[in-house]
């Protein structure tokens, strides 16, 4: 099983607690172009629901899409985050305490969601379905919980997503997996794969790129990926270098987003 999908390796190693996430989340919120956030444009797209909308949320990690958008959360609706590590739902719990609104926490695995059918007004799966071992089966659960006329917000990145990074990558790392950089959600594969389940399906384009000045966070993103767990310390020694010299030089690092979400209407 490839480490995107492996649940195990997920649960106790990537993802046991937030610290990672924490490293790639720094890097977009420091040098990212686009002066609306990621967390706040997908936020734009819950505008719609109703007043005393219930929503659940799927592998909500430390729930930042809530925490950024604390301000914006209507008093009346109803937010069930869930995920399958309790290291992130500690994280997630630790971070909107704070907010003094009501949640909901609960581990729960996508591919069986203890809920009834037709019981949320919009699901939301920000970067993890391409974590999911049986996505369809995901779908499928997801499809019956959700209300008529209900959506699933499903986020992923595009092949180009920190291209520039995955080339460095390639070419310290001697021996790759042979799955290090594969991705089974992307934007370009997973509109098919949401066809299969649900008929309407629409995409959007989040613009945004990086223009990284400081090595440091730079190299903590690179070491907190899941494509970097195979690299050796002198091969990191190797890569640190290459790119302080060219931030040396050119004052700049630039590297490619390519990220969206599909809006799914049952």
């Amino acid at each position: 099983m490839q480490r995107f999908t492996d649940q195990q390796y997920l649960t106790k190693d990537q993802y046991k607690d937030s610290k990672n996430l924490d490293a790639r989340i720094a890097i977009h919120q420091k040098f990212s172009t686009n002066p609306q956030g990621w967390h706040s444009w997908v936020f734009d797209q819950l505008l719609q629901l109703p007043a005393d909308a219930n929503i659940l949320e799927l592998g909500c990690g430390p729930a930042y899409l809530w925490q950024e958008n604390a301000d914006r959360i209507p008093a009346n609706w109803t937010i069930t985050l869930t995920d399958l590590s309790d290291g992130m739902l500690d994280s997630a719990w630790r971070n909107l305490v704070v907010t003094g609104r009501s949640f909901k926490f609960e581990g729960i695995d996508a591919q069986s969601i203890p809920y009834a059918d037709g019981t949320f007004d919009t699901v939301i799966a920000n970067h993890m379905l391409y974590h999911v071992p049986d996505r369809k089966k995901a779908l499928t659960e997801i499809k019956r919980v959700l209300k008529n006329g209900g959506c699933l917000i499903a986020t992923t990145v595009g092949a180009n997503h920190m291209k520039e990074m995955y080339g460095w990558l390639r070419r310290v790392n001697k021996n790759p997996r042979p799955d290090m950089f594969t991705n089974p959600f992307t934007l370009e594969s997973g509109l098919a794969q949401l066809q299969e389940v649900f008929p309407n399906v629409e995409k959007s384009q989040y613009a945004d790129n990086l223009r990284v000045t400081e090595i440091e966070p730079l190299m903590n993103y690179i070491r907190s990926s899941i494509s970097a767990e195979d690299i050796s310390a002198p091969e990191f020694e190797t890569l640190e270098k290459e790119l302080s010299a060219v931030l040396k030089k050119d004052g700049e690092i630039f590297i490619s987003k390519d990220s969206g979400l599909f809006k799914v209407l049952k």
